[in-house]
């Protein structure tokens, strides 16, 4: 007679072994040299084409061309918590496999490294757009407020503020991706018999998180902002990537980059 206990023991075994197999198809994905090194290429792409289509009136109105949707608010908006609280665990786990913990404890300042660049450039965009924007009583663009001095205080008051707009969303979705897809890397080496099914769902959520940040960087790209702002956001997102996993982080004395195959024979 088949008993609850087995049925619930075959049901979890089923779910991790459903769970196995997506990790080994995304593994597969990510193994193919250019689905990472053409990703800064992608975004720049999908950043000029969406700007290019924008004014044309191509695309049409959707739900995403509101900014109160669901994946805006509650993800976009708070990109840089998701990124956290999904690689800090994540390079936990991966980075010990054949590593000591030191290496490991090494490898989580790269976290610090990242917070210090997505607050050093979103802390800028906001300086710039204060110091070359101005207050403005409606969309007219006509009265001009001069005594309020910063988006913020404008808009508390209900007015308009128009100023240097440097796309926030492009910055941080691009060096977001970037980021989580090198932290990734060493699933790409870890057998399968030395995951457990944390690390599975860990890898999984990262992923998952890498595709929202592509559409909605898409719909940053077809709906909002100028392409300048767009542009350099990218550009930003890009170089922030740039100077530390292909710049410093090979060095010597840097957090180190991600376990790599040799690394890990």
């Amino acid at each position: 007679m088949v008993t609850v206990s087995a049925i619930h023991t075959a049901s979890t075994q089923n779910n991790m072994a459903a769970v196995g197999s997506l990790v080994n198809s995304l593994t597969s994905l990510w193994r193919q040299q250019c689905a990472r090194t053409c990703l800064p290429h992608l975004f720049v792409c999908i950043s000029f084409t969406g700007s290019i289509l924008k004014p044309t009136g191509l695309v049409p109105e959707s739900y995403f061309s509101n900014s109160r949707n669901v994946l805006n608010l509650y993800f976009v908006k708070v990109s840089w918590g998701w990124t956290i609280i999904l690689l800090l665990p994540f390079i936990f786990y991966s980075n010990l496999y054949n590593r000591s913990h030191t290496f490991m404890l090494r490898r989580l300042t790269s976290l610090l490294v990242a917070t210090f660049i997505w607050y050093t450039c979103t802390g800028t965009f906001f300086y710039i757009e204060d110091i070359t924007g101005s207050c403005y009583a409606s969309d007219t663009m006509q009265v001009i407020h001069g005594e309020i001095t910063t988006k913020a205080a404008c808009r508390k008051a209900g007015f308009i503020w128009d100023g240097f707009d440097i796309s926030g969303h492009s910055f941080i979705l691009t060096y977001s991706s970037l980021v989580i897809v090198e932290e990734m890397v060493p699933m790409l080496h870890i057998p399968q018999s030395h995951r457990n099914i944390c690390l599975d769902c860990l890898y999984i959520a990262l992923n998952a998180i890498v595709a929202i940040w592509i559409w909605m960087f898409g719909c940053t790209s077809v709906y909002f902002h100028d392409i300048i702002d767009k542009v350099i956001g990218t550009l930003c997102g890009i170089l922030g990537w740039y100077l530390t996993y292909v710049v410093w982080y090979p060095m010597p004395f840097s957090p180190g980059l991600p376990p790599q195959q040799k690394q890990h024979a």
